[in-house]
């Protein structure tokens, strides 16, 4: 599988992109991974860059998105923080792999047994993780309010809530992406990896003429 070139990521479009990943993901489950050669990407990405998509996932060891999607260097770009929370400098990075680089997805990715869910959960407070839990803390509010018991359930549907919640505010706070979505241009969809058995889970995709779009 070649690396991506100028021509091939323009003609992508949102929806064929969230295939690539949904493609990769499957060759990731079944261990069937695309033999690449790395060094090879390196000398052609060496005068630029044209990834399909960018992720924002959290920094848990287990969820790689160039691993688990089965992608090659300069296929994504990968944004990684603690419960794959939102801000200013995460939107900016954003808006530089749409509107400048050329990207046609946004992911949202959460996953099972997070454990900055669980802080969130728990109330943890710990120097400066806490401001980044805080941002996870609606979420918890709207699943308490659901009546879900304490529990696994009760954090695994905090997460999905979380990636829902981060999903919206891309579109509230990033005036670029949302005329972008809107247009067309670009897609944005949430997920939830699950860590037992590597499998992703998609939530709606907007884009274009899509009902919430």
């Amino acid at each position: 599988m070649r690396t991506h070139t100028k021509e091939s990521q323009k003609d992508l479009t949102p929806q064929l992109a969230l295939e690539y990943l949904k493609e990769g993901n499957a060759r990731f489950q079944a261990n069937l991974k695309v033999n690449r050669n790395l060094l090879e990407q390196v000398n052609i990405t060496a005068e630029g860059q044209y990834p399909f998509a960018v992720i924002l996932s959290c920094i848990d060891s287990r969820t790689s998105a160039e691993l688990i999607f089965d992608q090659g260097l300069g296929d994504i770009f990968s944004i990684r923080i603690a419960g794959n929370v939102l801000n200013e400098d995460i939107l900016g990075s954003m808006e530089f792999a749409c509107k400048l680089a050329g990207s046609k997805l946004i992911v949202v990715m959460g996953h099972s047994a997070c454990g900055a869910v669980k802080g969130a959960c728990e109330q943890a407070e710990l120097g400066h993780l806490s401001g980044l839990l805080h941002k996870i803390q609606p979420s918890v509010e709207l699943v308490r309010e659901s009546g879900v018991p304490e529990g696994p359930e009760f954090m695994q549907q905090v997460a999905e809530k979380n990636v829902e919640h981060v999903v919206a505010q891309i579109r509230k706070d990033s005036l670029v992406l949302d005329a972008m979505i809107r247009e067309g241009e670009v897609g944005l969809v949430g997920a939830i990896h699950s860590v037992k058995t590597g499998d992703i889970e998609f939530q709606e995709l907007y884009c274009g003429n899509s009902p919430a779009a």
